[in-house]
């Protein structure tokens, strides 16, 4: 059985998650706010496959919820969806910065939430593990882990998956649309500026020599044979 915590301020909205979640076969755990959702998942940490998180909360709201979250390795698989009643391109772009997976806009229709949160599980399961090096530069799948030079590199989600992405092929390159596709998932709508800004974080944690991009196109990851 998949587990969801829900972390929102209210209290209509908990209920709605719980009741529809608990009828698709989910088990469910509850938090008001960020400070609450956050003890709940080391709590429940070996039953928690994904979180709601609202992003408006008082005491902790959902970006820091969501950067301290991704600033611990030992929940990499813990998937995080933001609950959003903004929809501003600046609330979206920042949630999936601070290394969310996806966000859905309220007011929430059920089945199209069970629908998001079924297809990110099943992305998220079917990924393919493996170990791959370039140089320097290693990619642990399996244990979501990039290494440098032999030190650990602490990447979001996002960020790993789009290296992971980037690396599969060195020297292709990977067009925006199949960028998107591949690290988003299709029908999740987010701007070229949210692929630039992942791109350039991995290159300040991991140099600029790695990653290539070609003007109109998209982006690659340089061959070994090419630095």
């Amino acid at each position: 059985m998949k587990g969801v915590l829900i972390i929102d301020d209210e209290e209509e909205i908990r209920e709605l998650l719980d009741y529809n979640l608990k009828k698709n076969g989910f088990l469910t755990f509850m938090a008001a706010n960020g400070k609450d959702g956050l003890a709940s998942l080391v709590e429940n940490k070996s039953k928690i496959n994904l979180i709601l998180l609202d992003v408006m909360m008082p005491i902790m709201d959902g970006i820091e919820v969501c950067e301290l979250i991704r600033k611990d390795s030992k929940y990499d698989d813990v998937l995080i969806c933001f609950l959003t009643a903004r929809n501003e391109d600046y609330s979206q772009v920042a949630g999936l910065d601070a290394g969310a997976d996806d966000y859905i806009s309220k007011p929430l229709k059920p089945k199209v939430l069970i629908s998001r949160i079924n297809a990110l599980l099943r992305r998220n399961s079917s990924r393919v593990r493996f170990e791959v090096g370039n140089g320097d530069l290693k990619i642990n799948r399996e244990k979501y882990i990039v290494t440098l030079k032999d030190e650990v590199i602490h990447l979001p989600r996002k960020e790993f998956e789009l290296l992971a992405l980037l690396n599969s092929k060195p020297g292709n390159v990977f067009e925006r649309e199949e960028i998107l596709s591949s690290v988003w998932g299709d029908g999740i709508v987010v701007g070229d500026r949210t692929i630039d800004v992942h791109i350039r974080k991995l290159r300040e944690k991991l140099g600029t020599h790695y990653i290539q991009t070609v003007k109109g196109v998209g982006y690659r990851f340089v061959e070994l044979s090419e630095e």
